[in-house]
């Protein structure tokens, strides 16, 4: 599973120029699964970003967490982070889920997020044309996989 989280002020995903969600402060949270991911994954993911200390403290300092601020996830699904660009020039999806076991992934994520937090997580369309909007606060930008923990 790979993620790219941002720190936003807020944030936003349309489909067909209707807006279907939206945030104010908070993360934004682009998500990829692969057919190799598992619930151990999800988890894993969910714990780092949960606890991700991005948010600026009194003093101004990175030090506390989204559940700490109290603030909002939007969490988009987004097969093309699984992208391979090893070969050629036009990117490789192989290793992207698909959807029949990627929404199940994308669900149980968005639903772990939530119990983690304690707010709900506001979400795009498995598999929808988005246009997703945001601010980034910083910037603030950071990757992770769960297949590369170190």
């Amino acid at each position: 599973m790979r993620v790219v989280i941002q720190r936003v002020r807020e944030a936003s995903v349309s489909i067909g120029g209707e807006r279907v969600a939206a945030i104010g402060p908070g993360m934004m949270v682009l998500c990829g699964f692969e057919e190799a991911d598992g619930t151990e994954d999800l988890d894993w993911t969910a714990r780092k970003i949960a606890a991700l200390r991005i948010f600026d403290d009194e003093a101004g300092v990175m030090n506390r967490s989204v559940v700490e601020v109290g603030q909002d996830i939007l969490a988009v699904s987004q097969f093309t982070l699984m992208a391979s660009t090893k070969k050629g020039n036009r990117p490789s999806y192989v290793k992207a889920a698909r959807p029949e076991t990627a929404i199940p992934l994308y669900e149980q994520f968005k639903a772990s997020l939530a119990a983690l937090t304690g707010r709900p997580v506001a979400s795009g369309v498995f598999g929808a044309d988005m246009q997703v909007a945001l601010v980034n606060d910083g910037p603030v930008t950071i990757c992770m996989d769960s297949k590369n923990r170190i």
